[in-house]
């Protein structure tokens, strides 16, 4: 499994792309915008697209997803479908963040809490994770101890919960229930800035102290 991470719009947001050296074979997880740095990505790595994921219905996060759907003619799955709103503003949201127009996200699939979705060849579950978002979701695999969590979780810190349907403590609990559990051993990439590690984050990150 290879990654590489293209930070896309002013939210400089970690679009992410997971592939299968042997196969080509991946995945193209938040493209929230800045189509051509993605596009050139994928025919510099000749990685063969097999699906776009969404974590969350956020602008920086889905902006660009109807059009890399188009360009690629390949399915849309995620988040889950507490982000319906979200994922129908995405306009709205572009006009309010300054960011250029986009086009609501219907997706093919909604996740839920239990499904898998599959990753370069590799089986990922779901994790339904609200509090910054409704909707938002995260992807793990326990095998690999990996794990690819959005806005949920940051190194050092946490996802903003001051945008429409966010709640602190809802995330808090997202937190401590879903992603504290994984292990400490569990390496995470998330939606803006360096991954870290579960047990990084729960030694020394400030808002998870007494989770």
């Amino acid at each position: 499994m290879k990654v590489a991470i293209i930070p896309v719009t002013p939210f400089q947001q970690n679009c992410t792309l997971v592939w299968d050296e042997e196969t080509g074979k991946g995945v193209v997880i938040d493209p929230g915008g800045d189509m051509d740095k993605i596009l050139s990505v994928l025919e510099e790595e000749k990685i063969d697209v097999e699906r776009i994921l969404i974590t969350h219905g956020h602008i920086d996060h889905v902006g660009g997803a109807v059009e890399l759907r188009d360009a690629l003619d390949v399915d849309v799955e995620g988040p889950h479908e507490a982000d319906r709103m979200l994922m129908e503003r995405v306009a709205d949201q572009a006009i309010q963040f300054g960011l250029p127009s986009a086009k609501p996200c219907e997706p093919d699939r909604w996740l839920n809490e239990g499904d898998q979705v599959d990753i370069a060849g590799m089986s990922f579950d779901v994790l339904h994770c609200p509090g910054h978002a409704p909707g938002h979701v995260v992807f793990v695999n326990k095998d690999a101890n990996f794990a690819i969590v959005g806005d949920v979780l940051f190194n050092g810190s946490i996802g903003r919960t001051d945008l429409p349907g966010g709640d602190h403590q809802t995330l808090l609990n997202s937190i401590r229930d879903k992603l504290l559990p994984l292990g400490d051993d569990v390496t995470f990439l998330c939606g803006h800035g360096n991954h870290s590690t579960i047990g990084e984050e729960r030694r020394n990150n400030p808002f998870l102290q007494g989770l």
